[in-house]
């Protein structure tokens, strides 16, 4: 379970990144984030990975308060929680196997973990073919397999996605978002920011909305729209209706 309650979150100069966000999310629920560029999104999954600490209110996953977590225990938080970035952030002179690998060496897992953990989530993500390529001898689509891969090998319960198909074609975005949708049908929680249309409203799953840092629309089976003259909803993370 991921809580946030009361959460507001402030940049320098006192601009607002969240506003007052109280939401939960349950484990294994599959949500998009959607709303226009700075709205907050990106705000809230750095908040979750606490890559930023909230100036107001406190978040909790699986009901450890991760606002209060120090330097000692972030790396706990790291190991629950694997983000996917557009931009892949793929270390380029490290093949495919050893970029996934790093994950496993960090957590200090034995070399046969290591490689039957690594070949495991090549298989899921269909590159276990690519495995001692590097990332510029990939396409943009298997670069973010790579990415996804490497986000899920050390088992996280959640899942984070900032933007995963914004830099590529169709028919790739919709082979990524079936990857993240087996991964989430595995138990994993999933959460994706995306300003896809087309893929928020053919998959139908739970849509928060955010807009100027509030979550303006919390929808059970949301569709992609941006309401700038949108209220924020009802504090308790109650979602519309169809939940």
């Amino acid at each position: 379970m991921i809580t946030f309650n009361n959460v507001s979150k402030y940049y320098p100069g006192k601009i607002p990144g969240l506003i007052d966000v109280t939401v939960e999310i349950p484990a294994g629920e599959f949500v998009f984030l959607i709303g226009p560029s700075g709205s907050g999104k990106t705000t809230f999954l750095r908040l979750l990975i606490r890559d930023l600490v909230p100036s107001k209110g406190t978040i909790t996953v699986d009901s450890g308060d991760i606002s209060k977590f120090n330097g000692g225990n972030i790396h706990l938080l790291r190991r629950k929680v694997g983000i996917v970035f557009q931009d892949f952030k793929l270390l380029l002179d490290r093949t495919v196997f050893e970029n996934i690998a790093m994950v496993l060496e960090i957590l200090g897992k034995p070399e046969r973990d290591i490689e039957q953990g690594v070949m495991n989530v090549l298989e899921l993500v269909g590159l276990a073919d690519k495995r001692n390529l590097f990332p510029l001898q990939l396409s943009a689509g298997e670069m973010q397999r790579t990415s996804i891969a490497r986000a899920i090998v050390g088992g996280p319960k959640i899942l984070l996605a900032d933007e995963p198909t914004g830099n590529l074609d169709p028919e790739t975005a919709w082979g990524i978002m079936d990857i993240l949708k087996e991964v989430n049908d595995l138990g994993t929680t999933v959460i994706i920011a995306s300003h896809n249309a087309d893929i928020v409203n053919k998959m139908k799953k739970r849509t928060l909305t955010i807009h100027q840092g509030a979550i303006v629309r919390d929808e059970a089976k949301g569709h992609y729209h941006l309401d700038k003259h949108a209220k924020p909803v009802a504090k308790g993370g109650k979602h519309d209706a169809n939940h």
